[in-house]
């Protein structure tokens, strides 16, 4: 296939580039190049020549339309997003504009390329999303692709908005879209200002490791690799007009996983250990939800999908590919915001 990933600079969509790429597929990477974006993620393929890369901002829709009718893609894979749910606290404009107007320009765009190349059979709008969407959990349940959606910050209201304009766009116009939302990634080139690369960065450092609250939180915990495997297949085999949820299986406390964290980092850096004397609780975040823990049964009996990487595994891969690749993190920890607290209120 031919494949247009948007947001293919960033963690998930440079990880779905590398794999697609590696397996075959054509891929053109469509990036804004915004503070979180990182062209390196795609060195393994950048001189490939099943890769091409268009800078551009989904929010310009004639950029959309020249690259479409440029590539002439068999599908759309919509990752580009804002995605970090702190700086959706404290400037949730941005979130708005590409999480909505954004999805709003491509999925416009790609009507008309639809439409114009006589309305494929075989094209696809693969519209990638969140476990967010839905909001918190109790103790007990998972969320299905049933599930009420009731978010509560500004960020996934933004991605639960782009999911309803998606599935609007197929049921008004017939456009042929699938939509995937995800549990909670890890793994190689995540941008260092989430919590997974906080707390391998900041013990290396033997800076606070800074845990929201008393790290009650939990998350299923999904290996970006496993992840990009099964976008890919939901983008070839997916039913039109379906919602699949992905997840990994892994769900644990935040404060759990800090320690799984710490404990790798004592073999590997023993000189340093323990490093979980340097956790520190600090101040939860506003809205924060409780738990999210996914029902992935659906992508499982009817796609033939299931994670592949258990949180042991990936956390140990994680931290050895930080270990080895020092040079890659320490360029981005100079981006506005990154190592500082945001998201607060008052």
């Amino acid at each position: 296939m031919k494949l247009l990933v948007t947001g293919g600079a960033g963690f998930i969509g440079s990880a779905v580039v590398r794999l697609a790429v590696a397996r075959g597929h054509h891929v053109v990477n469509v990036d804004k190049l915004t503070y979180a974006a990182c062209l390196d993620n795609l060195a393994p393929v950048v001189d490939s020549p099943l890769y091409a890369f268009e800078q551009a901002d989904i929010c310009d829709r004639a950029a959309m339309d020249r690259i479409l009718a440029q590539h002439r893609p068999d599908a759309i894979m919509h990752l580009a997003a804002e995605s970090h749910v702190d700086r959706s606290i404290d400037g949730p404009g941005a979130f708005i504009a590409t999480n909505i107007t954004g999805t709003y320009t491509l999925l416009e765009a790609a009507r008309a390329y639809w439409v114009r190349e006589g309305r494929p059979e075989g094209f696809r709008f693969h519209h990638i999303s969140t476990d967010e969407v839905y909001g918190t959990l109790g103790a007990e349940g998972l969320f299905t692709e049933d599930t009420a959606y009731a978010p509560n910050s500004p960020y996934s209201a933004s991605k639960a908005a782009s999911d309803h304009l998606v599935r609007a766009w197929h049921e008004t116009y017939g456009l042929p879209v699938v939509v995937t939302n995800c549990s909670n990634n890890y793994g190689p080139y995540h941008f260092p200002e989430k919590l997974i690369p906080v707390v391998i960065l900041n013990a290396l450092a033997g800076k606070p490791i800074p845990v929201y609250g008393r790290g009650e939180n939990v998350r299923d915990w999904l290996y970006v690799e496993d992840h990009a495997d099964a976008l890919l297949l939901v983008c070839e085999k997916g039913v039109v007009g379906r919602s699949y949820n992905i997840g990994g299986n892994n769900e644990r406390r935040n404060i759990d996983l800090v320690r799984m964290i710490c404990a790798l980092l004592d073999k590997r850096r023993p000189e340093a250990a323990p490093h979980d004397r340097l956790i520190t609780f600090v101040t939860d975040r506003p809205g924060h939800d409780l738990r999210y823990a996914i029902d992935a049964s659906r992508i499982r009996e009817e796609l033939g999908w299931q994670p592949s990487v258990t949180v042991e595994e990936g956390l140990a891969r994680t931290v050895d590919w930080y270990l080895a690749n020092e040079d890659w993190w320490r360029a981005l920890q100079e981006r506005d915001g990154v190592g500082q607290r945001l998201g607060k209120v008052g």
